[in-house]
């Protein structure tokens, strides 16, 4: 398949490009939730302004009210989210939430996606249980009890939980904590007893939460999935959530590479524009090199997963892995660039070095994923 976008998907493009641009600017959004120390760190009014436009439900077949699009279309919303550093649960609840849900049976789907696809509800992911990604293992234990679970154990780093109406919780029903079976995924309501958060914000500003379940009832409805089988929905999410998180590191690369560029032929040195010299050309070039190679990978990776391809998994990894080289690049030389003025809070070259920082631990950072494309190459 070629690796750019097909017309229906240009004009989502061009769509997107312009509705971020206007409504979810870096001056709109994230330094008006920020300055004003908002606990949510997002606001509510732009997230009904993405049902509006449809793109809360693009992942939802239309069976269940959704537009039944697929991950590049996603992406293409992730990557202005990121060109703009948008706050926004779209990753969270649009993608790996509604993911996972996907899975659910009727009862679950009709609870739960109405609610996201009219905007009206945020949902989390909770996975992780240390400070960094090893979905491997999961020791947050869920017995049986009556006719339903006992949830009990913590997860770390849960963005956007405090805010979130349901929770999807990646927890043991079977085995020990490093087994790949035995997993069993919940939707765990906001409102459930024994659940409690310890919010935090992180370097980008952003909200997660440390989440604590201290025996938490949950009925036989909660489950998404089969019990003791969820491992399948667990990597289908962690797959659509990766190639989702290197879309929106894709957009801030580019954000940060434009802004950088547009520096290179506004700022003066020596009576010269700095653009003109060489050297600064070549390190240019080269991050414009870097960052399409990163998109296209990027736009490979969601067509797998569209298409079903058992190559799909390492294509996310690859993907997850050179965006966040490729990003990391184009923040560095961002704020290189721009010189003394790159480190203070008046420029937002430095918002764009903070959100790849927390984007890159999302899902995995580039170790962790080199180290999966190794193991899956078979070296």
């Amino acid at each position: 398949m070629p690796l750019y976008y097909d017309e229906d998907q240009a004009m989502l493009a061009e769509t997107a490009q312009q509705f971020m641009a206007e409504e979810g600017a870096i001056a709109k959004q994230l330094r008006h939730w920020r300055d004003r120390d908002c606990k949510d760190g997002f606001g509510h009014g732009l997230w009904k302004q993405f049902a509006e436009m449809g793109f809360t439900g693009m992942l939802v077949g239309e069976d269940d009210g959704g537009l039944g699009m697929g991950h590049v279309e996603a992406g293409i919303v992730l990557e202005q989210i990121g060109r703009n550093l948008t706050p926004s649960p779209f990753l969270s609840s649009s993608v790996l939430a509604a993911t996972a849900l996907k899975h659910g049976s009727d009862d679950v789907r009709g609870r739960w996606l109405p609610g996201l696809i009219e905007g009206e509800k945020v949902y989390s992911v909770a996975i992780d249980e240390g400070a960094k990604h090893r979905p491997e293992t999961i020791a947050c234990k869920a017995e049986k009890s009556g006719n339903g679970f006992r949830l009990s154990g913590k997860k770390d780093f849960v963005v956007y939980g405090a805010s979130s109406e349901m929770i999807v919780v990646a927890a043991r029903t079977l085995g020990s904590d490093s087994d790949a079976d035995g997993i069993t995924l919940f939707a765990v309501p906001k409102d459930a007893s024994g659940m409690s958060h310890d919010s935090v914000r992180l370097v980008d500003s952003s909200m997660a939460s440390h989440v604590t379940f201290d025996g938490v009832e949950l009925d036989g409805d909660a489950v998404i999935g089969e019990v003791d089988g969820g491992r399948e929905v667990l990597n289908a999410m962690l797959m659509a959530g990766r190639v989702g998180a290197a879309a929106e590191g894709v957009g801030v690369a580019q954000g940060a590479m434009d802004m950088t560029v547009d520096y290179l032929k506004q700022r003066k040195q020596f009576g010269k524009l700095i653009g003109e010299f060489q050297a600064l050309q070549h390190r240019a070039a080269h991050l414009y090199s870097e960052v399409e190679i990163a998109r296209a990978v990027t736009i490979k990776a969601a067509q797998l997963l569209d298409g079903g391809s058992e190559k799909a998994d390492l294509m996310a990894s690859v993907a997850k892995a050179k965006v966040a080289k490729a990003a990391g690049l184009a923040v560095k030389e961002g704020v290189q660039m721009h010189g003394g003025i790159g480190m203070t809070d008046e420029y937002d070259i430095g918002l764009y070095m903070k959100r790849d920082r927390a984007l890159q631990e999302f899902l995995g950072d580039q170790y962790y994923h080199a180290g999966r494309v190794a193991e899956m190459s078979g070296y």
